[in-house]
């Protein structure tokens, strides 16, 4: 075996990992929103989890990714860690599909038509073409994304390809003999397959250097079954590394999964030794072929989950006695870990805005309801840190997705979402500040013993029922993506501007007249501009949740300057049904019940 043959070797390796990427990320994106859909259908039931993850994993290509994906939904509080374990289960099984798919390269193509085409020399070529075709000729984003993922199953196969060319020469070496004899003791075999595997982090890719070896015709059953026990339990070093940092629980993911390739592991090598020092089948010594690694790969992992599946509550338990618990654990609002899989990581966005939005309401009742009825300290204090709160949250969402969308391929659902998530967030955030600064006003007017008049007062309560009522209306319309509630804000929003307009005149003449200080004009000023700032950006949100609904309309800015203008007639009626409910103090107040 020449410099030649090793360049061949590594660069075959090379070949497959970036086939296998390419394959995997295609893959992704092509399946984008399915995968969320499809982890909420992970309940209790274990054989539905089971399912579930062996079918992911067929379509992720990599069971090392689906445990760190679920690594991160326990982390994030999207999964419970009793549900991951039929995932996990799961995955194992679906990870084999690999090693089938690789079995084709074994194929000895003789004079038969089919079996020539099935060789990977020859339907490489035919699938690298077709992707090709899909990738440049097609205009549609799912056609490329197919076109990709052909490509890359046809770099992974020829990779394949040149690792099995690269190690034919080894037959005709003894010293590679002798090496292989070396693995006939289990220990070393299962070590040297978990440090490989480690290494190169692919379980998939060892047992296709394993089957390129038996195409060498020297490799038999004994050697290779370590070798192939040790793969399975190399593959678990992506998610010992990906747990470093995250919760107890996550943790105890990653060693559920230990826990069940360890223990299979034992299980087998006591059959292992049974078969080979006690009965000394032949079986052990026959020679080995790609096929036969598939198998006992495939057979490993199903009984594997056959044997320990029932088991699943020990092997919980078993894993928080591994991973005590703490007092105390670290709060996330996102991980970084859901971005392996980013139709999750985008879903995962749009529920921690919900837990935004839900703060942001929280602090704008808060702090309209003192305004009205007065200042306290409790409630003073409540609103401050809920405005802390919800500027971590829209830091975190922020940076969240500008990683997410410049690191990671997203479908184009996934992109429009992303940018609306970016647009929203600041809105939010800008409506906790303006509730903060009308907190802000009521312990002023505490402080300095400032009371509004009468008339005053009636505006502000027909003012703040307004504003609270288009922020309740916006956050409806963002959170139900429904398009249609856009059209009644935009009225609101014209109502809130002209009574804020109204209101200041109305002051001036109260200042004229005496009945009201410019003490308190300072003030009642600030609150109406506040008002005024949230119902915009009440607005601003309508219109992202219309750009949700409608990501390709065209006309959007023409749409959103007609509702504003009341340039329809359902805006009309609705301007005016709105003008009147606002009018009074009594009417205002109608279906706003402040608490």
């Amino acid at each position: 075996m020449d410099i030649f043959s090793f360049v061949t070797l590594f660069g075959g390796l090379a070949f497959f990992l970036f086939g296998m990427k390419v394959l995997s990320d295609s893959l992704k994106k092509t399946a984008a929103g399915k995968l969320e859909s499809l982890l909420k259908k992970a309940t209790d039931n274990p054989i539905k989890g089971l399912g579930i993850g062996a079918l992911i994993t067929v379509a992720i290509q990599s069971s090392s990714a689906m445990t760190v994906m679920l690594v991160g939904f326990v982390n994030s509080g999207i999964m419970e860690l009793a549900q991951t374990v039929g995932v996990i289960f799961g995955s194992d099984i679906g990870t084999t599909l690999t090693a089938w798919i690789l079995s084709l390269s074994g194929i000895d193509g003789g004079d038969v038509f089919i079996l020539k085409v099935l060789k990977p020399s020859c339907f490489c070529l035919i699938i690298a073409l077709i992707g090709i075709l899909l990738l440049m000729a097609s205009k549609k984003q799912k056609n490329k994304d197919i076109g990709t993922m052909l490509l890359g199953f046809s770099i992974l196969m020829q990779g394949m390809t040149m690792m099995s060319e690269s190690m034919a020469p080894l037959k005709e070496m003894e010293s590679f003999t002798d090496l292989l004899t070396a693995f006939n003791n289990p220990i070393l075999g299962i070590l040297a397959g978990a440090v490989v595997t480690g290494i190169i982090q692919s379980s998939a890719a060892s047992i296709g250097i394993l089957q390129s070896l038996s195409m060498t015709g020297q490799l038999s059953y004994s050697v290779a079954i370590p070798l192939i026990l040790g793969a399975n339990i190399g593959t678990c070093a992506t998610a010992v590394l990906s747990s470093i940092g995250v919760s107890r629980d996550a943790k105890r993911v990653t060693a559920i999964h230990v826990e069940i390739k360890v223990i299979g592991v034992l299980i087998w090598l006591v059959a292992y030794c049974l078969m080979s020092y006690v009965f000394k089948i032949p079986f052990m010594d026959e020679k080995i072929g790609v096929v036969g690694i598939a198998m006992v790969h495939s057979i490993f992992n199903i009984s594997n989950s056959i044997i320990l599946l029932p088991f699943r509550t020990l092997l919980v338990k078993l894993s928080r006695v591994f991973i005590k618990e703490k007092e105390e654990e670290k709060e996330f609002v996102l991980d970084e870990r859901l971005m392996l899989t980013p139709s999750i990581a985008v879903a995962e966005c749009r529920n921690s805005m919900k837990k935004m939005i839900s703060k942001a309401k929280d602090g704008l009742d808060v702090s309209t309801l003192m305004l009205l009825n007065g200042y306290n300290d409790s409630d003073f204090e409540m609103i401050k840190k809920n405005e802390e709160s919800i500027d971590k949250f829209e830091d975190r969402i922020g940076r969240y997705l500008m990683t997410l969308t410049t690191t990671q391929h997203l479908s184009v659902a996934d992109k429009n979402n992303s940018s609306r998530m970016l647009q929203a967030v600041g809105e939010i955030e800008r409506i906790a500040d303006h509730a903060n600064y009308l907190s802000n006003s009521s312990e002023e007017l505490f402080n300095k013993k400032i009371e509004f008049s009468a008339d005053a007062k009636d505006e502000l309560i027909r003012i703040v029922h307004a504003v609270r009522k288009v922020y309740t209306l916006a956050i409806d319309c963002f959170l139900s993506e429904d398009a249609r509630g856009a059209k009644d804000i935009g009225p609101l929003r014209i109502v809130i501007n002209e009574m804020s307009d109204q209101f200041k005149a109305n002051h001036v003449e109260r200042l004229a007249s005496g009945q009201c200080t410019t003490e308190q004009g300072f003030v009642f000023n600030d609150i109406l501009y506040s008002c005024v700032r949230i119902a915009e950006h009440s607005l601003n949100i309508a219109a992202i949740a219309y750009r949700f609904k409608n990501p390709t309309r065209e006309d959007y800015t023409t749409y959103m300057h007609d509702f504003k203008q009341l340039k329809d007639s359902i805006s009309e009626r609705k301007y005016k049904e709105f003008l009147d409910k606002y009018s009074s103090v009594e009417t205002a107040s109608e279906g706003d019940q402040m608490v």
